[in-house]
Order: C-alpha cells, then sequence, then structure tokens
C-alpha cells in the first residue's frame, strides 16, 4: 500500500515485501498502524528456518510457503479522493497480520457504511493482499425546492439538515424528507409528497432537489360522537375547535386537521363537562382516520358523560390575617344545590388571588379541596387560602432599553419601591408600558425574589422596535376621491418619549399640511402637552346628481395649544386653546352677477343660494375648550373591553369674530363576549352648539355655516356624506320640444323631481346625535394574518335646527313658500306668468313670474330639519390591505326623512376610518 509520507509527496510502500532498508521516522509514522503485527528485522533473523540435519538434502524457501494463506499481508484503499487511506482504515477492524475470514470482511463493510461517508464499498483478499474498494459520498453543491407554493422556502429550509459543503448520505435525506412532509402535515396537508433528486456535478458534487407535490388540504369531513347521551353531536362539535367542512366554514381555517387541535378539542370536551356539572366526565378515545381518497379526515370520538353533581358545603378557609373565613365564605358566587361547575372554581380561585395581592400578598396561594360524595352526587368545595408574608417592592429594574430612558418606562409603574406589592398594579403596569408601543408585544414585569422572604424585585426587561414612521401611500374613496398622503413621525423623540411629527395630504378636494409635538410629562412633571400648526383648504360641494360640484372654498390656517392633567388612573382633564383664520370665498364666475346693474359683482343668490352668500367672508376664530376623558380600553389600536368617555366645551370669543359655545359628547362600550372572538361594542355621541350673537337678514342663521355640525359618510353609514339634516333642493322646471317650461292645470311650471337630477346643498344643523352598535365577527387565522375584520352593525342619528331660510330664486320677490316649503308663484304681483325671461322685470317695469336661469325656471326645497331618528343596519368589512386601511360597507335604510341621501354601498381606501 502506497502513502504519502509527510515530509513530501513520495509514495512510501508499507508492505512487509518491500527491501529492508532503514526508513525514516516520517516514513514509520506515515506506516501508522497498518504496520503494526509486522514483524520486526530480528524477528524475521530470528525466524529463519534451522539447518538441515546431515544426510537429509535442504529444504527449497522458495517451495515452502512463508506465511498461512489466510493471514492478511498488506492492506490497500482504492478509490479514496477527499479522505486519506489511514482515515478510511481507521475506521474498520482490520489490521495486517490478522486472520482474513469472511465474517471479519462484513464487520468492515458494516462500519464503513456506518460511517455514511462512502456510497458503495467492497473487499477483496489476493492470497492476503487486501484491497478495499470504495466509492465516496458526493459533496452537497446547493439545495433547491421546486413545487412549493403554500409553504414558502423561509418555513421549510429550516427543517432541511442537510447544507452546501456537507457530504451528501442518503439517511439525512431521508429524514429532510420526512421533516417537510411532517411540516406539510402540521398545515393539514397530508397529501404532500416530496421526491428528492440528485444533479450530478463534476468534481464529485451535487444539487438535491427536493420536488414538493403539496396536494389538497386535507379537511375534516366529519365529526362523529359516540357515548354522549345529554347533550346533542351539534352542541359538542360547537365546543370543539375543529370544525367539519361544510359551506358555511369556508372562511375557517378550523376545518383542517391537525392532531394538536384534536388533542386540545378533548380537553374543551372535558372542560364543558365540566362547567355543566359531570366531574365524572372522560374521553375513552379519540380516533382520526384517513378517508379511502388520502383527501380527508373522519374524526370519532367515543365518551362517558357519568353523573351530574351539584355544589355541596362550599366554604373558605383562610389562614391570611386580613380574611375571615365566615365573612368570604358567603361572598361566594356558587350556592349549595347549584350545579357544579369547573369554570366558576376557577374563577373564584383567580378573583380570591386577586384579592390576596391587592392586601400585598404576592404569593398566596389559594387551592380548592375537593371532595366527591358519588351516593348523593354532591361535590363539596373548600378554598384553603395559606399563610403567606405581606412582600414589599424592594427595587424596579430598567433593562434592555438603549434608546429609550429609565425615566420613560420607569413613570409608568403604578408601584414604586417600598410600596406593598399590588397584582393589580403590575397589571396596569403592564398594560400602560404596552400601550407606549415603544417595546416589544405582550411585555410584562417579571417578578424576582428579593434579598428577604417579604421581598420582591420588579424586572422591566424590555426589547426596543422601531419608533420612526416614514409613510407615504395613495388611494381612492367614494368621498375623497383620490387621495395622496405623506407623513414622517417620531414617537419617541429622543427617547424622552415625546412625538413629533409632519404630515402632507392631498386629493382632489381638500389640501392640508400640519406639523405637531406632543410631550405627556412636561419638565417631567404628570402633565401632558401639544401643539399643532397648520393649513387647511377644504372644498365644499354639493351634488346634481351623481355629478359632485364645488360650492365654497375654505382655507383655513391657524394653531392649537393643549395641555392637561390626570385626576385618577384612568381619567383626564384638558385644556385646549386654538385660533383659527378663515377665509371663505366662492367662484365669482359662477355665482357672482351684476345686481345693480353698475358693474360691480355681487354674490348671486339666484345662482349660489342666500345660505352661500350670507357664509362668505374672512373670519378670525378664537376658541377656548376643555374636556374631561376616561379611557380604560385595553387597547388603543383594537380594543376588545373598556370604555372611553369623554365630555368637551369650546367657548369662541375670547377676542376674534365669532361667538359661540359647543358642547359635545362620547361614550364607547366593548365587550369580549365569551371566548370565541366575537367583540361587541356601542357608541352613543351628541353635540349642540349655541350662538352668542346675533346676525342681520331674515331666515340668517347666527351660526355660521362653516361652524356647524354635518353628518353622513364616513360617521353614519347609509348615508352620502352630509346626507342626513338640513339640506336645500333645488329643481329644474320640465322643458319642452321648444325649450319652454312645461305647465301645469293651474298654469304653473312643472319640476322635475327626481332627486339625481336636483342640486342638493347641504346646510348644516346645530344639534346631533349618533348611537351605533356593531359586532365583530371572529376568522379563522388565515382570514385574520390577512387583517381581515367582518361585522354586523345598526346606525341611528339625526341632524336638525337651523334658520329656516329664506329661498329666493328671482330679486323682485315674485315667489313665496308655501306651509311644506315649496315655492309657488304669487298670485297678488302676478297677475299673469307673462313671457318667459331671463330679466328680472318687464319693459313696464313689472316683476316677471317665469325669470329662469339658463333658459330654466327653479324651484327650491328646504328639507331634512328633523330631530326624527334616522335608522340603518348593514355588513361591513375592516381590512389592513398593503395599500392602507379598507372600509367597505354595505347598508340598508330602515327610517328616513325627506331629503336624506341614501347611499347602499360605500368603502374608502387609504384614509382612517
Amino acid at each position: 500500500m502506497n502513502r504519502l509520507s509527510q515530509t513530501g509527496g513520495t509514495p512510501v510502500n508499507c508492505t512487509p515485501a518491500a527491501p529492508r532498508k532503514p526508513l525514516r521516522l516520517a516514513s514509520l509514522l506515515a506506516c501508522g498502524s497498518i504496520l503494526a503485527g509486522v514483524p520486526s528485522l530480528a524477528d524475521a533473523q530470528s525466524q529463519t528456518p534451522p539447518a538441515a540435519p546431515a544426510g537429509q538434502p535442504a529444504s527449497n524457501p522458495a517451495s515452502a510457503p512463508a506465511q498461512r494463506a489466510d493471514t492478511i499481508r498488506t492492506i490497500t484503499v482504492v478509490g479514496a479522493e477527499r479522505l486519506e487511506p489511514t482515515t478510511i482504515l481507521s475506521y474498520i477492524r482490520l489490521r495486517v497480520g490478522q486472520e482474513y475470514t469472511a465474517a471479519a470482511a462484513d464487520e468492515a463493510i458494516k462500519d464503513l457504511g456506518a460511517t455514511e461517508l462512502f456510497a458503495n464499498s467492497s473487499i477483496r483478499n489476493d492470497g492476503g493482499n487486501v484491497v478495499i474498494t470504495v466509492t465516496e459520498n458526493p459533496v452537497i453543491n446547493r439545495i433547491v425546492l421546486e413545487g412549493n407554493k403554500r409553504i414558502k422556502n423561509d418555513k421549510i429550509v429550516p427543517e432541511i439538515k442537510l447544507a452546501p459543503r456537507q457530504i451528501f448520505t442518503r439517511s439525512k435525506v431521508r429524514a429532510d424528507v420526512a421533516r417537510i412532509i411532517e411540516l406539510y402535515k402540521r398545515q393539514g396537508r397530508f397529501a404532500a409528497k416530496v421526491e428528492p433528486k440528485l444533479v450530478q456535478l463534476p468534481q464529485n458534487r451535487v444539487d438535491i432537489v427536493f420536488e414538493i407535490t403539496e396536494g389538497p388540504k386535507s379537511k375534516v369531513r366529519q365529526i362523529n360522537i359516540l357515548g354522549n347521551e345529554k347533550f346533542s353531536d351539534g352542541e359538542l362539535r360547537g365546543e370543539m375547535v375543529t370544525k367539519q367542512s361544510r359551506l358555511t366554514t369556508f372562511f375557517s381555517s378550523n376545518t383542517s386537521y391537525d392532531p394538536d387541535r384534536l388533542a386540545f378539542d378533548q380537553q374543551k370536551l372535558r372542560q364543558f363537562y365540566l362547567t355543566e356539572g359531570y366531574a365524572d366526565f372522560r374521553v375513552v378515545s379519540a380516533v382520526a382516520e384517513l378517508t379511502p381518497d388520502q383527501r380527508d379526515f373522519i374524526i370519532t370520538y367515543v365518551v362517558e358523560e357519568g353523573e351530574r353533581y351539584t355544589f355541596g358545603e362550599v366554604k373558605v378557609d383562610s389562614q391570611l390575617r386580613d380574611f375571615d373565613s365566615e365573612v368570604m365564605s358567603t361572598q361566594l358566587p356558587m350556592k349549595e344545590g347549584d350545579f357544579y361547575n369547573a369554570k366558576t372554581v376557577e374563577d373564584t380561585v383567580e378573583q380570591l388571588t386577586e384579592l390576596a395581592g391587592r392586601f400585598g400578598y404576592a404569593f398566596a396561594d389559594v387551592q380548592p379541596r375537593f371532595k366527591r360524595d358519588p351516593e348523593t352526587r354532591k361535590m363539596n368545595v373548600t378554598f384553603t387560602l395559606r399563610e403567606a408574608p405581606r412582600v414589599y417592592v424592594e427595587r424596579v429594574d430598567i433593562n434592555g432599553n438603549t434608546l429609550t430612558q429609565d425615566k420613560v418606562v420607569r413613570r409608568e409603574f403604578r408601584l414604586a419601591e417600598g410600596d406593598a406589592f399590588n397584582s393589580l398594579a403590575v397589571q396596569r403596569t403592564n398594560a400602560r408600558i404596552n400601550s407606549l408601543a415603544y417595546f416589544q408585544e405582550n411585555f410584562e414585569v417579571k417578578q424576582v425574589e428579593g434579598s428577604a422572604p417579604d421581598r420582591i424585585i420588579l424586572e422591566a426587561n424590555v426589547e426596543e422596535k422601531p419608533t420612526g414612521e416614514l409613510q407615504f401611500s395613495a388611494g381612492f374613496s367614494s368621498i375623497e376621491q383620490f387621495i395622496l398622503a405623506g407623513s414622517i413621525r417620531q414617537r419617541n423623540f429622543r427617547g424622552r418619549g415625546q412625538t413629533i411629527g409632519l404630515s402632507v395630504n392631498y386629493s382632489q378636494f381638500s389640501r392640508s399640511a400640519q406639523v405637531s409635538f406632543s410631550d405627556p410629562y412636561i419638565f417631567d412633571r404628570n402633565i401632558s402637552g401639544g401643539v399643532d400648526i397648520y393649513r387647511r383648504d377644504f372644498n365644499s360641494f354639493n351634488f346634481t346628481g351623481n355629478d359632485r360640484n364645488t360650492t365654497f372654498q375654505q382655507a383655513t390656517t391657524g394653531f392649537s395649544l393643549r395641555a392637561g392633567v390626570p385626576l385618577t388612573e384612568y381619567m383626564a382633564l384638558i385644556g385646549s386653546y386654538t385660533l383659527n383664520y378663515d377665509d371663505v370665498s366662492l367662484d365669482e364666475s359662477l355665482f357672482f352677477s351684476d345686481l345693480n346693474g353698475d358693474g360691480t359683482l355681487e354674490c348671486d343668490p339666484l345662482r349660489a343660494g342666500r345660505f352661500l352668500c350670507d357664509s362668505i367672508g374672512e373670519r378670525l376664530s378664537s376658541i377656548v375648550g376643555l374636556s374631561l376623558s376616561y379611557n380604560s380600553l385595553n387597547s388603543r389600536v383594537r380594543p376588545s373591553r373598556g370604555k372611553t368617555i369623554s365630555l368637551s366645551g369650546e367657548f369662541a370669543g375670547l377676542g376674534g369674530d365669532v361667538r359661540y359655545v359647543r358642547f359635545r359628547g362620547r361614550a364607547q362600550q366593548f365587550w369580549n363576549v365569551g371566548n370565541s372572538g366575537f367583540i361587541f361594542s356601542i357608541l352613543a355621541e351628541g353635540g349642540t352648539i349655541i350662538p352668542l350673537q346675533e346676525r342681520a337678514g331674515a331666515g340668517v342663521d347666527d351660526v355660521l355655516l362653516t361652524d356647524r355640525f354635518f353628518l353622513g359618510e364616513p360617521q353614519f353609514r347609509g348615508f352620502a356624506i352630509r346626507g342626513v339634516g338640513p339640506r336645500i333642493l333645488t329643481q329644474q322646471s320640465i322643458l319642452d320640444g321648444f325649450n319652454r317650461p312645461v305647465l301645469d292645470a293651474s298654469g304653473n311650471p312643472t319640476y322635475d323631481t327626481v332627486r339625481q337630477n336636483n342640486r342638493d346643498d347641504a346646510i348644516g344643523g346645530r344639534n346631533y346625535y349618533l348611537g351605533r352598535a356593531e359586532l365583530e365577527i371572529p376568522l379563522g387565522s388565515g382570514a385574520r394574518e390577512l387583517g381581515l375584520r367582518p361585522s354586523i352593525w345598526a346606525d341611528v342619528g339625526a341632524l336638525w335646527s337651523v334658520e329656516t331660510p329664506v329661498l329666493t330664486v328671482n330679486p323682485g320677490g315674485n315667489q313665496q313658500r308655501n306651509t311644506d316649503g315649496q315655492l309657488q308663484y304669487s298670485t297678488g304681483a302676478c297677475s299673469a306668468l307673462g313671457p318667459v325671461t331671463t330679466s328680472a322685470t318687464q319693459a313696464d317695469g313689472t316683476p316677471n313670474c317665469r325669470l329662469i336661469v339658463g333658459g330654466t325656471n327653479l324651484r327650491e326645497l328646504f328639507v331634512g330639519d328633523s330631530p326624527s331618528p334616522r335608522i340603518t343596519a348593514g355588513i361591513g368589512v375592516n381590512w389592513n390591505s398593503p395599500f392602507g386601511p379598507f372600509r367597505i360597507d354595505f347598508a340598508q335604510t330602515i327610517r328616513k326623512v325627506e331629503g336624506d341621501d341614501e347611499r347602499r354601498f360605500t368603502f374608502n381606501v387609504g384614509t382612517q376610518f
């Protein structure tokens, strides 16, 4: 066998048949254990055959065998490329000088195979010269996944243990295939197949390709329950997380088979029966069978219900100094004779533990002891409150914050060093720190034992996350048409908990820019403050049919200052001051005319309406506000429980040109309905504005149009933007083929009453109320990951109270209102209709009763001024889409008032809702 010496590349013959000449030390080391058992030169000389006795011929050494035929003389390795022969020989137990047997050769083959380094190996014995032939496994060049669509590479690659530059082995490939299939099984795809393929490359390298056939998702076709008598199959299936695959569960992800979910459903069944009093209930077996087509599963449960128990003696055994056992026993929610309910017992343990925490017993141990009486079927329960020392906070540690200052986290703690431990205060601390949104989700304060048994250390181990936001979005809504918005905001400016931001919004009918700054703790005091500086340009509009027309432009420049102080843990008082400069204008080319004939353009009530003419001009508003707010929501982003209440008042008149008092109130409550994921909420809000000045002119409201309330989409679903409340409808007369008004039997023009053909001007109101009830419906995990949240809802509200406007169609005053608000021709000033004309007066100076604009007579109707409730109901879906938040609603109007503008379908993309 040839071996490269350590001193060079010269082959060294390590066989004992080589000429006996001195070998260098390096050569001897190179031969290593291969020479083990080979006789030395001295041994060879000592084993020289003795001389033949006299008279006998000497034996021929060449004719006598030097060694036995089954003795290994040499071992040679053939086929090694990357591995050294000595390394290969170290894996087997064959040595020179040993006897060669078939069993020893088989054992050597097994040893080589166990290394998983060789694709093939064989041993050949040629008269004591053993030749080992090996074929090394290739080196992996790369690993490729093909055919996977439902599960992406980043989910599969961690399951593969093979990696580039490793030695390829079949066992590792088989193991990786099994892991990939198991991953698909966890996703409910039991028909998935994985076929590994090798692509041969030069230099004994290979690419491994896993060809994946994902197959359909294995559904639960049927759930069978055997042994149940007290409850139907449908009731028990309703308690399970796993659902049968039906059309009604199309959006649910719980229709796929999952072994872990199967075990969880057994627990759910046991919990259900325990809450109904069946303390002996057990699941005998749960079997999931794959259908012959390998597509679906049939699950069968066998259960034993047992007997139903009632509560026997229920009491509290308190070993705590501050708790009286007899008094607490009378306050327990369960009474003797009630059906046994394990959930009530668990809730009672939590309540007693929480109560002990309020009194400073941080490690109070509440244990229920059960004594079952099978004969009377009664369950006696004793709640034991074990003695525990009162614990005090030794210190508060903040760890992990690199940007955020310690004080920002520490000021959210509801406990300080030296305070008696209170579990409720710790829970509130968790909620407040999570609400900052500076750190990881589901943050919790860690409780660590202190230096003494009555000491505890509170640790806030935070993991900071980015708090800067740079957003740019584009969208489309049924209200704003095309929308462009950009903003930059830092919610934890310089690690001080301050917020600074800049935002710009642009659409066809509104433009705004705002710079804002807020600090929840000004000068490290428990006082919040903020300032906003803004410019807002808004184009009001009306509708003529489906066409949106700009009526007036309002440009507002101003700033707002605010400061707040907390009154309690959940209540705060906030004061504000706002200074606005408003410029309201109309398009002179559309709404102005030379009314006096002197060349001076004035707002033409015939074109714009008197209510718009009364609104134009420049004004300064100085507003002082005060609000009281209460907030106990568990989340600011998507609350599921808690309430928020706010009452606010504003006074405009501390200087400026307008004077009024405005009051608003709003309350909202959220409930998590059971543990099913349903979230129910109700909302009620309202407002009123009281003018403190009088404006001259008949039919002129003392509250400016721009200061009034408006109601409609998106606050009031089911109605168009500003679709509820007082409004003026301008109708056109119907013309004949000669462009003349068609007259009725009384000689008066007939008018087009189709809503889409009328001009619709909402003029707002002084008072409004709005109510809402909504139930959010949970979907499967797949839909939740997409951000889909459907809901059913009902809205009720109204907007009313505005001075009845003087409806003027022509300056001659030839029309008056009927009691229903409609205009008619007067019978006094106009004894005859006269010719159709666009002039206010005839040649002799008499007023024209057939005044037209653009060849058409006009009529104005004042409608919608009523506090009567409008009611709508419908379904909607919120979607956190990649393009921004998306809201779609389908509404049905249940009750409305004449003049209200309905809207069955609405959607918004790219704006908040």
